[in-house]
């Protein structure tokens, strides 16, 4: 019997001493890595502070560059579209501060702005597509060729582009005033555009737009400003497309665009219109539709240049 109690108290030690092993290494072990997390967490924390250093030194950076490029754009641009015509149309998510800065330029280069249209968000809704086709159709000035394209991005495009903008070659307006008055009135009436007074036919356009679409049908309505977009050139002697980085994603009305080689060879593109040198090159990519160009501006991945003559820094 004593034996037996003897092994049960053994028994008992060998946990006993077990556990109190098992305390101390984990003690001891918490210890370690307590000690070795504060360590990395301070490792992080110099880390970030250098990132956020280097991120606002390169903030300082653009905006020396932004404020000399604004400073210097004026001269920039001086008579490169010497007595010529400008429409400029914009989407709902567009920004004033852009579009006034964008018509300042355009007066600084000698040209004038015959009135301004904006795009409302019932535009590019894939819901009211066929409403705005319908709208379109009706709406066709006498003598004017559609595309057989149907969807309603082409042909708002081809409507606006027979009214909005003068012929290519003669430079006089190719549908009446009368005819003018009527697709402004009627894609206004069905809530697809809202216009300034005293609209009239311009020789180049400017298609103003924002970020990249988002949510349902993203892709959908992305597409419909692009596609007018490149309709509303072929009408003219030419057009910019015009937006953020943003605009230049997948579900922007750019990175449409810039994916489709059909419409990047006659629609030139700028994705940094929300900066001073990006509105710069929006002027200057308007001179070079006027000699037959087109390019991709900006900042984005795909974008070929920084500005119309000006190289990639990687030599592309």
């Amino acid at each position: 019997m004593i034996s037996l109690r003897y092994h049960v108290v053994s028994i008992a030690a060998c946990f006993l001493a077990l556990a109190v092993g098992v305390v101390l290494g984990s003690t001891a072990l918490n210890g370690t890595l307590l000690s070795g997390l504060a360590g990395e967490k301070k490792d992080l924390g110099s880390q970030v502070a250098d990132l956020e250093a280097q991120r606002n030194a390169l903030n300082a950076r653009l905006a020396d560059a932004d404020a000399f490029a604004g400073s210097m754009g004026p001269k920039v641009v001086a008579g490169a579209l010497d007595k010529r015509s400008v429409v400029l149309v914009t989407t709902e998510d567009a920004r004033p501060a852009d579009r006034d800065a964008l018509k300042q330029l355009i007066g600084q280069s000698g040209a004038s702005v015959t009135g301004e249209v904006q795009l409302t968000s019932a535009f590019a809704d894939p819901e009211k597509a066929d409403q705005l086709r319908d709208v379109v159709t009706r709406l066709q000035p006498a003598g004017a060729k559609f595309p057989t394209a149907g969807d309603s991005g082409t042909l708002a495009g081809a409507l606006l582009g027979s009214v909005l903008l003068l012929d290519k070659t003669t430079a006089k307006p190719q549908s009446s005033g009368e005819e003018l008055a009527a697709a402004i009135g009627g894609l206004t009436d069905g809530g697809f555009v809202k216009a300034g007074q005293e609209v009239k036919p311009a020789q180049l356009a400017i298609v103003l737009t924002g970020a990249q679409a988002t949510g349902d049908g993203a892709g959908d309505r992305a597409a419909t400003i692009a596609r007018f977009a490149t309709q509303l050139d072929r009408s003219g002697a030419g057009t910019v497309l015009a937006g953020d980085a943003g605009s230049a994603e997948g579900t922007g009305a750019l990175g449409v665009v810039r994916a489709d080689t059909s419409a990047t060879s006659i629609l030139s593109t700028v994705d940094n219109v929300d900066t001073s040198a990006g509105r710069v090159s929006t002027i200057l990519a308007l001179k070079e539709q006027l000699d037959g160009g087109a390019g991709r501006y900006g900042i984005a991945g795909n974008a070929t240049a920084p500005a119309p003559g000006v190289a990639n820094p990687d030599g592309n």
